[in-house]
């Protein structure tokens, strides 16, 4: 159940949803990154004819915050129809920045549907700066 009120994050996600470029999955996705300072940065799914080369919108939106100086994260909304999780990649590129981060997954035709974890229970014993070492 949520601790905190991510309703702004939650709508900003299913707005950043709305600019998907998914011509061929026809799955739109749109993330809401909260930074530190409170800054939302929004990011969305990129699709390309050769597949390898998409990108989700978690991993669109923590690049965005990264761009622009921003490194530490307290919470992204991820916003699908229907309701749906990171995938593995995102969920690695979301843990490098903290194990403790909320992961609000909602269902963007019903936003009163959502999952909330923390990274580091979506990804337990994740790949670490520690393990190069």
């Amino acid at each position: 159940m949520p601790t905190e009120n991510f309703d702004e994050l939650v709508s900003a996600a299913i707005s950043a949803r709305k600019l998907s470029y998914s011509p061929y999955s026809k799955f739109q996705v749109g993330a809401a990154l909260l930074t530190a300072d409170k800054t939302i940065v929004t990011g969305c799914n990129v699709e390309n004819a050769s597949y390898s080369l998409a990108i989700c919108a978690e991993r669109t939106a923590i690049c965005n915050a990264v761009s622009n100086g921003q490194q530490e994260f307290s919470a992204i909304a991820i916003a699908a129809v229907p309701l749906a999780t990171p995938c593995g990649a995102c969920r690695q590129f979301i843990a490098e920045f903290g194990a403790d981060i909320k992961i609000i997954c909602v269902n963007a035709d019903d936003p009163t549907e959502q999952k909330i974890w923390s990274s580091g229970d979506l990804l337990p014993e994740n790949f670490s700066g520690d393990s190069l070492k």
